[in-house]
């Protein structure tokens, strides 16, 4: 886990708050407004057709309609970048990547 959440690190996350991220609905490490946009990411980068007026009703509580759009165009960055890099097989951020289109 070390590079994987190395900009959570620099951002301010501990190694307490990175191992809770997985359970972040229950942890009492995140404020409301963190699991509200945990939530989103959840969303963004899993089944986005599940998305919710609640949720958006949620995020409205402690976001701005710029802020919401500034999260959403972050995660999506992201997640596409996470989906490309396991796609081509990419073993870590900086190295080549031998990029093999014939999979069979």
């Amino acid at each position: 886990m070390k590079a994987l959440y190395a900009s959570a690190r620099d951002q301010g996350l501990t190694e307490e708050m990175i191992r809770a991220l997985p359970n972040f609905r229950d942890s009492t490490l995140f404020t409301p407004a963190e699991k509200a946009a945990l939530k989103f990411a959840d969303v963004i980068a899993g089944n986005h057709f599940s998305v919710t007026q609640e949720l958006f009703d949620e995020l409205r509580q402690y976001y701005t309609e710029p802020q919401i759009m500034a999260l959403g165009w972050r995660m999506a960055i992201f997640t596409g970048y996470g989906r490309l890099v396991y796609a081509t097989g990419l073993e870590s951020v900086g190295a080549p990547c031998p990029v093999n289109f014939d999979k069979k």
